[in-house]
């Protein structure tokens, strides 16, 4: 029926790998009711987040803007953002009831950027809901989720010192399905959950710790073009970015991980079961993705704003409800961003999709159609752990270049050949990077830090902060 609007449950976490997934190659990691929202949608294998890390990837979500166009092409905290068009907002100026339960990473703390309501919980700890209802069940401070010690940006994995009912992962379906109860029944809902994990610490329950730390697990792969290193010393910071961890500290680090992952499925099998069991989810159009991936030790490097495929590919499911009429267990192999988050689900409530949109809805390939379509994406992020690791790529997800913007050094992968990223075919391919480093420096030419001069990239130019680039002009209101 044309009047009619399906509910829209939004799901995503952190920091999990496109390839996190069963159906997308995980193994042994178990995440059978993800593998079921796949199979019974549509699973688009070929997702990517346009700035790897968690703040300029939630504001491409929320906007459906590429980073430079929404002011946040690496990791600033603390910046307010002045936007038109949130998806939120929209949502709610159409009717729909509007609630975040989660993270939401966004400044200043506990905006609502068009939020009816939120449930807020950006981190184990400090003042925010979850760690308020920790303490009101016995924890004895606000930092209590993190009593454990373990870092929020590390490689260290061990078992949770809180009972599995105490998650941020659990707490969040507790407040998802607290929200059934108090919805306006006479309109339809946008709810967003957002879970923390599989975001380090890698600090899964004890019952998922046990279930991967007594197991073998893969190696992480390094390619020929990788930085060699020799077993750490002892004193290794518990935040680097780039090393080689003793086998036994990898090991835990992906116990830890896969842990973690699997807690997520199992809760949002508890998710959805809810919302089936209220008669909800056959008028609900579900989407789950994350905001960025984990290296977690592939070719020596961890955490993300890395242009590789552990850190920009993310999974991207979609099911929509039988009489939207969307075609089940289909896979697509187009390249789809985070930018596509927002007009999918406007497209699917119909809601008009504001002008300063630049993403698409994929809806369209849900229902069996073949659309005009991107070519590849363009991806970015500012220097982080390093001075010298701002980067910038374009991928279609089959051949990919990337290009260090200080130091001009340039890979380039086959990924249907090589997909795991082992060998920079950079001067294998001459003809095949010339044309994708003309894609480059087309999306690169016109932008003012000066990548591109005489029809040629440019390396060492400064890199601006979200301040120094062009922000949207109105403030979604509170």
């Amino acid at each position: 029926m044309a009047d009619r609007r399906p509910h829209v449950i939004f799901i995503t976490t952190d920091q999990q790998r496109g390839d996190a997934l069963s159906i997308n190659g995980a193994d042994p990691l178990a995440t059978p009711n993800l593998d079921f929202l796949a199979a019974s949608g549509t699973n688009f294998t070929r997702a990517y987040a346009e700035v790897p890390s968690c703040i300029g990837a939630r504001r491409t979500m929320l906007s459906g803007m590429r980073p430079f166009n929404h002011g946040m092409v690496g990791f600033y905290g603390g910046v307010g953002w002045a936007l038109d068009h949130s998806l939120p907002a929209e949502l709610s100026r159409a009717g729909y009831q509007t609630q975040l339960v989660g993270k939401l990473h966004m400044y200043p703390r506990r905006k609502r950027y068009g939020f009816d309501n939120m449930v807020w919980a950006d981190s184990q700890r400090d003042n925010n809901d979850y760690a308020e209802w920790l303490a009101d069940n016995g924890a004895t401070s606000l930092e209590m989720g993190l009593a454990h010690g373990v870092s929020t940006n590390g490689w260290v994995g061990r078992p949770s010192h809180l009972d599995e009912r105490f998650s941020h992962t659990t707490w969040c379906v507790n407040e998802a399905l607290r929200f059934i109860g108090q919805r306006d029944p006479d309109a339809p809902f946008f709810l967003w959950v957002s879970f923390v994990d599989p975001h380090p610490p890698l600090t899964p329950p004890l019952v998922y710790w046990e279930r991967y730390e007594s197991i073998d697990l893969p190696e992480p792969y390094v390619g020929d073009w990788a930085p060699r290193l020799d077993t750490p010393p002892p004193g290794l910071n518990p935040d680097a970015s780039v090393m080689r961890l003793r086998e036994d500290d990898l090991h835990r680090c992906r116990a830890g991980y896969y842990g973690l992952v699997n807690h997520v499925d199992d809760q949002v099998s508890r998710l959805l079961k809810g919302f089936r069991e209220s008669g909800l989810l056959d008028d609900a159009f579900v989407l789950f993705t994350s905001d960025h991936g984990e290296m977690l030790g592939d070719h020596n490097l961890f955490r993300k704003t890395w242009p590789y495929e552990a850190s920009i590919r993310v999974p991207f499911l979609a099911r929509a409800p039988e009489w939207m009429d969307c075609t089940a267990e289909r896979t697509i192999e187009r390249p789809v961003g985070l930018q596509d988050v927002m007009p999918t689900i406007l497209d699917a409530a119909g809601v008009p999709i504001p002008e300063s949109v630049d993403g698409a809805s994929v809806l369209p390939f849900m229902r069996g159609d073949s659309p005009a379509w991107r070519d590849y994406l363009h991806g970015e992020h500012t220097a982080c752990y390093e001075p010298d690791q701002g980067n910038q790529w374009v991928t279609d997800g089959r051949e990919k270049l990337i290009w260090y913007t200080q130091t001009g050094e340039e890979q380039f992968f086959d990924l249907d050949a090589d997909p795991l990223e082992m060998h920079n075919a950079l001067n294998d391919a001459s003809e095949r990077v010339d044309k994708w480093r003309r894609r480059l420096i087309d999306e690169l030419a016109a932008r003012p830090e000066g990548f591109v001069s005489d029809g040629r990239l440019v390396a060492g130019q400064h890199e601006l902060r979200p301040e120094q680039l062009q922000p949207a002009t109105n403030q979604v209101s509170a």
